[in-house]
């Protein structure tokens, strides 16, 4: 493969599916191929970090700057080598999911995710029998004990798992043919690119506008978004030359299949500070007022952008929504009880 088809074959799986010798196998079947195993990620900041910090986590991968590590070292050695970066690497949790592969999309990176999937069975009688590389006879009990631990996340994600990529049942194959079957998959475009909407990434501060929406009960519409983490309000970012109110009409009628007339009213303008790697800007949100049961159904998602929508109670949305969009929400329905728009600073009031 040439460099305008550089790409990323993502294996998942949980501990002991095969992930990391089905990789080096498979680097060696592809043309153009290097291993990028973030388990080295995840060593590094092991050693950078300080205990402090680790001990907050009990997996590297609740680490955001092991997420951010993993999405810009994939990214340099595709722009250093092109061609095929295979990354063997458990992804149980959709929203790292979103925002790792999120995070490729938005840099123009395409990646092919495959599942090795094979029967709980056969997993519990390879964690039984694992080795640990370098010392054949021994195994360390933590680490075992670590595998069986996770297979009850794996079974729970196995839905979405499977939805998102392209299944391989491997019980029974070896790991060779494991790697054939993929190399076949991926020659043959079976595993497709993953479908997710490529949002480029902001190189300066920028301009949200959302726009809230109710139901009879005044619960507020959220969206899930599959590109990064957390629940969203309609919406999206203002386009050079574009009213704030306007953007959200049309981001609302792309998003929801919503067609407004107007723009609605304001009920807050939020500063968003910048925080590494985020450049922050300013966010507001509108009035879209209550929906009628025929609107209700109306409503359509655009394929690979969102991946769901709700009406959420307050209390509903805190669970939701990161600490600091809550804080925007929070204000916002204050706003709209006192019919009077506030400034917000970094979620908060000013003054």
């Amino acid at each position: 493969m040439g460099r305008g088809v550089d790409v990323i074959v993502w294996i998942n799986g949980t501990f002991s599916a095969g992930k990391t010798s089905t990789a080096r196998e498979l680097a060696g079947l592809l043309p153009d191929s290097t291993l990028f195993d973030p388990e080295l990620i995840g060593e590094a900041l092991n050693r950078l970090l300080p205990r402090e910090r680790l001990a907050e986590v009990t997996d590297y991968q609740d680490l955001p700057s092991w997420r951010r590590l993993v999405v810009d070292t994939a990214a340099a050695m595709l722009a250093e080598l092109g061609g095929v970066l295979v990354v063997p690497m458990t992804l149980l949790r959709q929203d790292y999911r979103d925002e790792i592969f999120g995070a490729l999309a938005a840099r123009r990176i395409p990646v092919r995710h495959v599942l090795l999937a094979p029967a709980e069975t056969i997993l519990r009688e390879r964690i039984a029998t694992r080795r640990e590389p370098g010392d054949p006879e021994v195994v360390d009990v933590r680490v075992r004990q670590w595998a069986y631990d996770h297979i009850p996340a794996y079974r729970a994600a196995l839905g979405w798992l499977a939805a998102d990529a392209h299944v391989i049942d491997n019980g029974r194959l070896t790991v060779r043919e494991t790697a054939e079957r993929i190399a076949e998959a991926v020659r043959t475009d079976t595993a497709g690119i993953c479908d997710i909407v490529q949002t480029p990434e902001p190189t300066r501060e920028t301009v949200a506008a959302g726009v809230l929406f109710f139901d009879d009960a005044d619960r507020v519409l959220l969206v899930d978004p599959t590109y990064k983490p957390g629940w969203e309000f309609p919406g999206g970012v203002v386009e050079p030359g574009e009213a704030p109110g306007r953007a959200g009409v049309r981001e609302v009628a792309e998003e929801l299949g919503l067609e407004l007339d107007h723009a609605p009213p304001l009920l807050v303008v939020d500063w968003e500070p910048p925080l590494r790697p985020a450049y922050g800007g300013l966010r507001l949100l509108f009035d879209g007022g209550p929906l009628t049961p025929p609107q209700i159904k109306a409503l359509r998602l655009p394929g690979p952008e969102l991946r769901a929508w709700r009406f959420v109670t307050e209390p509903e949305a805190a669970g939701l929504l990161p600490p600091q969009r809550y804080e925007r929400l929070r204000w916002a329905l204050r706003a709209r009880e006192g019919a009077r728009p506030l400034y917000l600073e970094a979620g908060r009031p000013t003054p």
